[in-house]
C-alpha cells in the first residue's frame, strides 16, 4: 500500500502521525499490509512524518509522474496488480497510480488548503467525481 500522507492521514499542520493515523497504520501493519509513503512535499516534512514509523518513503514524488511510485513499488518487491495507491487528489495520487496499472482509492481531504490554486483544483475535480458516482454507484463512497 503506498499512501500519500497531507490530507489524507493528516492535515498540513500535523508534522507526526495522529493517534487516528497511527492507529490506521497499526492496524495495516498488524495485517500484514506493507506500507510506504508518496508525497509531492520536501525532505523535512515527509523525513519528519516517518522518523518514528520507519516505512520506506519518497518525497518530491512529481505524482502524477510514476518513477517514484515505481521505485517504491521494487523497494517493497509489490507489482502494480498488488499495490493500492491511496491519496486525496485525483490529478496527483490517483493519476499517478492509475497511470502506474495499481489499484487506486481517493478519500475525503481531512482539511482542505482554501489557496486559489486548491479551490481550482477541486472545482476541476467535481465534475469527474460526479461522473464516476453516476457510472459507478457502488464503487462510490464519497458523498
Amino acid at each position: 500500500m503506498v499512501l500519500d500522507i497531507d490530507n489524507t492521514l493528516v492535515t498540513y499542520d500535523d508534522p507526526k502521525p495522529t493517534e487516528t493515523a497511527m492507529a490506521f497504520l497499526n492496524m495495516l501493519k498488524e495485517q500484514g499490509i506493507s506500507i510506504a509513503f508518496l508525497s509531492n512535499n520536501g525532505p523535512e516534512r515527509v523525513t519528519e512524518f516517518n522518523r518514528e514509523l520507519g516505512f520506506p518513503f519518497l518525497y518530491k514524488g512529481h505524482k502524477p509522474l510514476t518513477g517514484k511510485l515505481k521505485r517504491l513499488m521494487a523497494t517493497m518487491n509489490a507489482t502494480p496488480e498488488t499495490t493500492l495507491m491511496i491519496g486525496d487528489q485525483i490529478f496527483t495520487d490517483i493519476c499517478c497510480g492509475n497511470f502506474g496499472g495499481t489499484h487506486t482509492l481517493l478519500v475525503r481531504p481531512i482539511k482542505d488548503k482554501l489557496t486559489p490554486f486548491f479551490r481550482f483544483k477541486r472545482l476541476l475535480e467535481k465534475p469527474i467525481l460526479n461522473r464516476f458516482k453516476r457510472r459507478h454507484p457502488d464503487r462510490c463512497f464519497l458523498t
